[in-house]
């Protein structure tokens, strides 16, 4: 199973929302910045380094909001673990996504997220979490 590590980064009652590119796997997908956790790392490291590579920001983070395993069509296993980011240092620069916008949690069942996301979207459009 593969473990993913994500971040709700909260600004002004808004949420980072991050849209892949073309060339990545599930592509023009919307997703919450994160990735894999490698061996030995633990789960916050990984995100601090995530962030750091995607959006060059030094992140605070916060408290696992959710943790959600989720099998592909394609047998595909996952387990993502989110967690809130609230405090960060730098200016957050769009690295390596097709683009990035701030959504209020409300709007976000509009854009088109991974599937393994689906659940967590409609808990923060429903007001939990934040």
């Amino acid at each position: 199973m593969k473990r993913v590590v994500a971040a709700l980064i909260e600004k002004g009652g808004k949420l980072l929302v991050c849209q892949r590119t073309r060339h990545q796997t599930m592509p023009l997908k919307w997703e919450f910045p994160g990735g894999k956790i490698e061996e030995g790392e633990q789960p916050r490291d990984a995100l601090r380094r995530e962030l750091e590579e995607e959006l060059g920001i030094i992140a605070t983070i916060g408290n696992e909001v959710a943790r959600i395993q989720h099998e592909y069509p394609n047998g595909g296993m996952v387990e993502l673990r989110f967690y809130i980011v609230r405090e960060y240092q730098g200016d957050i620069e769009n690295r390596i996504f097709r683009e990035i916008q701030w959504a209020v949690p409300g709007d976000l069942p509009k854009y088109d997220f991974l599937e393994a996301d689906f659940t967590l979207v409609r808990d923060l459009a429903a007001g939990k979490f934040l």
